[in-house]
């Protein structure tokens, strides 16, 4: 046993493990600062707790921290309760059909040859939680003003499939379905909340812990937005984001509060499932998770609504003059509240009221089952009922309920409180008939010993009261939730003349894909009725990228305003901020801009108006640093444009190591939402900008996002070529130069060069190498994008797997090149997986150059020599090439080497070596 005299850590001010050896002298401390109070009033109390406080914190060793938390009870007294609506006998029936149909749908989901899992504990606790929300708060779609958007916790899916089932929504087939999306197809629901899986039912995805809370806070903060610009009156709005108090761990979770707060979402309402326990034990056992997120919370410049206990214990807390209850509940440790819970009332009565025996005395009439009948507050729906009340009527700030339950609350003592309840997915014989038992169901025995993995599901049909009244609430609400919905507004779009400007090149000057991009979104933005729906999102680098030209004409978002004078006000650049902006500038934020653009590239179905997020970043900083945010953006069907700026291993000269991106295609790759480009120049984009409009907004309406890399090496862009394969660029490739016979013999040998993005040019310049030294004729091939070759290829091979009798299609690339001539090169400015991606279906000798390894800090010329992908590098492979088909002498690759000095760095002259974007 731990030593319960042996001080623990100060949370925030509040002694919550410290004991208190003198009451006494405690008691007269406060007795003088109420009399203070009482004398001299509330301004000079304050001044000397203050001072205090200060003067505490000169002594060094007293580890005062700010006061940020209050005493372990509820914040809303008993007296200040609102009279519970509902019909409370007709909610608790429904309540225990909730309980027993979520536990089936697990249980039955371990049947026998099936096995897949699912978690029985997480709803078990959270009921209450959910059903006050569900019969009188949450408003469902067609509710005046619209909707309120909810995150619902991802282990609690099966109370949301076991609603559905008593509201008519999913049938008993379906339920069975659960975890067997592919096998019980078309009746197959998912494990969580997977909007693409199960379109017309869930719309958040939430299971990847920590992008709930993030994806909650910004799409709150994204509704405002919505308001404020004008595009529509999100104000009747609410989101409700359901949270597990293990999960607030994940730097995701507590990283956006004080956006919320800075933002003043009263929009906004998290409740946390403090059930204190993890997935492997408690969350805090030598501490108090909950009163260390008040602290958290109230540090943010939160509300903060807590709901410890429920009302059994409001008489002992009225009775408790002395404080003595209240300071054991501020003392005892959340291991021992979760060992309380996993015991009985004989158990409490020692282990928690005999620690004090003032406390003691308290309970010295009650049985043992009084005590053990005491409810934690996240069970009890008056006080969770006035705690949403109160968040609801809150202005100016967000609101967190901090509500304690009990995980595996009424599944029985095998379950409730055990560090292993999280992995605990079936329950025996006795457990059912227990459980039958407790919720009044009627179930036979006969039914539950036939076969415990059988045991029915209960629903009385529609003419019972109770699902009368369910259904009657769900009207009176505005629908039922959750529902996801994408018919929408269709999205204006822009006209073709927008999208010409940039096709016309750049004349002399030189100028980045970056810019190029970005003078393309100028054109778009002069397109009065598509202009509103674009929703740019910079996470604080818009002067890197260009963007600083929008300040002052769409300007940034800031629901505050602008109410200072900017440094560089006499600028024509000057940084504007607007309550109806347009940018969203989300500062050093690389995953709240992606939560950013999720909830704006989802619109179309969370409010039925398309917006098109335009987010542009580092390259380096994206599908890398916040792949799991794409990943959630991908399930809940987000659409839009991602931008990789300065991209590639060898464009940022000086920057180094962390910022050269030499895979991010790669990682695209793994998403099968994102379309992934790699344009080289500025007429590419605009076909494949246009394209992205036609996919995600127009007929087609597919459900995925554009990636396209830009760089920051500012080259000329050439006039788009007279014909053009507008096809080719869409798809993939397509011929950009080929190679002239002129001064060579026709006889020539020949070769063909594939290149991306920003080693387009050097592969211009290994074409011209080849023919002035050696008289070698190559076709330089633009590919735009190698993920959008392979993933039409891989297409084509499983149409010809699995159902041959339709013939099998030639893919794109096999077909481009297929009477192309000698070998093939393949160059980017990205590891060699890039290119290789099409390898397998490129006809005759492929190989590939790429800049594997560790970015660094130098001129791009010397990186792109180091990493031999630079137009000299591209000769001497293609010359390999050639040698070791017997096409040309063997010694020309090692004189072509010698001849362009191809292992000295300093001798690399490919691209710009300096200049800007």
């Amino acid at each position: 046993m731990i030593p319960r005299e042996e001080p623990g850590p100060v949370l925030n001010g509040l002694p919550t493990t410290l004991p208190d050896t003198d009451p006494e002298e405690t008691q007269e401390w406060l007795e003088s600062l109420d009399k203070m109070v009482e004398a001299d009033g509330e301004n000079r109390a304050r001044v000397v707790l203050l001072k205090l406080l200060e003067h505490a914190r000169s002594h060094g060793k007293l580890d005062v921290a700010a006061l940020t938390s209050t005493d372990y009870i509820n914040t809303i007294s008993a007296a200040d309760e609102a009279p519970y609506p509902g019909d409370e006998a007709m909610e608790r029936g429904i309540r225990r059909m909730l309980r027993w149909n979520a536990a089936m749908t697990v249980q039955r989901a371990q049947r026998p040859g099936i096995g897949v899992g699912g978690h029985i504990s997480t709803y078990a606790s959270a009921v209450t939680l959910y059903e006050v929300g569900m019969n009188h708060f949450w408003r469902g779609p067609d509710a005046p003003g619209g909707g309120d958007q909810i995150f619902y916790q991802g282990h609690a899916s099966p109370g949301m499939y076991a609603r559905a089932f008593l509201e008519g929504r999913l049938s008993a087939t379906e339920l069975d379905g659960f975890r067997q999306e592919k096998s019980a197809a078309p009746n197959g629901l998912p494990s969580y909340p997977h909007p693409r899986m199960l379109p017309n039912f869930w719309q958040f995805p939430t299971v990847s812990m920590g992008i709930g809370p993030m994806n909650a806070v910004y799409q709150a903060a994204f509704n405002k937005y919505l308001t404020n610009r004008g595009v529509k009156d999100c104000s009747d709005q609410r989101v409700w984001a359901f949270l597990g108090d293990g999960e607030m761990d994940e730097p995701e979770s507590r990283g956006f509060l004080q956006e919320a707060a800075n933002e003043e979402l009263d929009n906004l309402t998290f409740v946390i499932n403090c059930n204190l326990q993890r997935l492997d034990g408690p969350v805090r056992g030598n501490g108090k998770i909950v009163q260390e997120l008040e602290s958290t919370f109230r540090g943010a410049g939160w509300n903060v609504i807590k709901v410890v206990w429920g009302s059994g214990w409001d008489p002992l807390l009225a009775a408790d003059k002395d404080g003595a209850l209240v300071d054991l509940m501020n003392n005892t440790r959340d291991g021992d509240y979760q060992t309380f819970k996993a015991n009985d009332g004989g158990y409490v009565r020692r282990e928690f009221f005999g620690r004090d025996p003032r406390t003691l005395a308290m309970v010295e009439d009650w049985t043992d089952d009084q005590i053990w009948a005491l409810r934690r507050g996240g069970h009890d729906y008056r006080k969770m009922y006035t705690a949403y009340k109160a968040a609801t009527e809150t202005k100016g700030a967000p609101t967190v309920v901090l509500a304690c339950t009990i995980k595996g609350y009424d599944l029985g003592s095998h379950f409730a409180g055990r560090n292993a309840t999280h992995q605990m997915k079936k329950m025996t014989v006795d457990d059912l008939k227990a459980f039958r038992d407790r919720l009044d169901i009627p179930v036979t025995d006969a039914e539950l010993e036939a076969n415990p993995y059988q045991a029915p599901y209960y629903n009385p049909g529609p003419d019972d009261e109770r699902i009368q009244y369910l259904l009657e609430r769900r009207r009176a609400l505005g629908g039922f939730t959750p529902e996801r919905r994408r018919a929408h507004k269709p999205l204006p779009k822009p006209s073709a003349k927008a999208f010409d400007g940039v096709k016309r090149g750049s004349g002399k000057q030189e100028v980045a894909t970056t810019m190029a991009f970005v003078r393309l979104l100028k054109d778009l933005m002069r397109d009065k009725d598509f202009a509103p729906h674009v929703v740019p999102i910079i996470p604080d680098e818009a002067r890197t990228f260009g963007m600083d030209s929008f300040f002052p004409t769409i300007k940034i978002y800031n629901p505050h305003g602008q109410n200072y004078t900017p440094v560089d006000h006499e600028l024509m650049l000057s940084y504007r901020e607007a309550k109806n902006g347009q940018i969203l500038h989300t500062g050093i934020n690389e995953a709240g801009s992606v939560a950013a653009f999720t909830a704006a590239g989802t619109a179309y179905a969370t409010h039925g108006v398309p917006m098109v997020p335009i987010y542009i970043f580092y390259s380096m900083f994206g599908f890398q640093r916040t792949g799991d945010g794409f990943w959630a953006a991908g399930d809940q069907m987000a659409k839009g444009f991602v931008l990789g700026g300065t991209a590639g291993r060898t464009t940022l000269t000086g920057e180094g190591t962390q910022h050269m991106d030499g895979h991010s295609p790669v990682l695209a790759a793994t998403n099968p939402a994102v379309v992934s480009y790699d344009p080289a120049y500025s007429y590419e984009i605009s076909h494949i900008v246009e394209a992205g409009l036609d996919r995600m907004y127009g007929p087609a309406d597919e459900d995925v996002m554009f990636y396209l890399t830009v760089y920051n090496e500012p080259i000329v862009q050439p006039k788009e070529p007279e014909g053009v394969d507008a096809e080719g660029i869409v798809k993939g490739m397509y011929l950009l130069a080929p190679g002239s016979f002129d001064g060579v013999n026709q006889d020539a040998r020949r070769a063909q060069v594939l290149a991306s993005g920003v080693a387009v040019p050097w592969a211009l310049e290994a074409q011209e190498l080849l023919k002035r030294d050696f008289g070698v004729v190559a076709d330089v091939w633009s590919v735009t994008s190698w993920n959008e070759l392979r993933r039409d290829a891989m297409d084509a091979d499983e149409q010809a797997f699995l159902h041959p009798e339709q013939g099998h299609r030639t893919p794109y690339v096999t077909a481009r090149l297929a009477d192309a001539p000698g070998p093939v090169v393949a160059v980017s400015d990205y590891m060699r997986q890039v290119p290789d991606q099409i390898a397998q279906w490129v006809p005759g000798d492929y190989a590939s150059l790429g800049a594997d390894g560790f970015g660094f800090s130098d001129t791009r010329p010397a990186a792109r020599r180091f990493f031999h992908i630079d137009g000299p590098s591209i000769a001497v492979r293609t010359l390999q090439q050639l040698a070791e088909n017997g096409e040309v002498p063997e010694d020309w690759p090692l004189r072509a080497a010698q001849q362009y000095d191809l292992l000295n760095v300093n001798a690399g002259s490919s691209g710009n070596a300096g200049g800007e974007s």
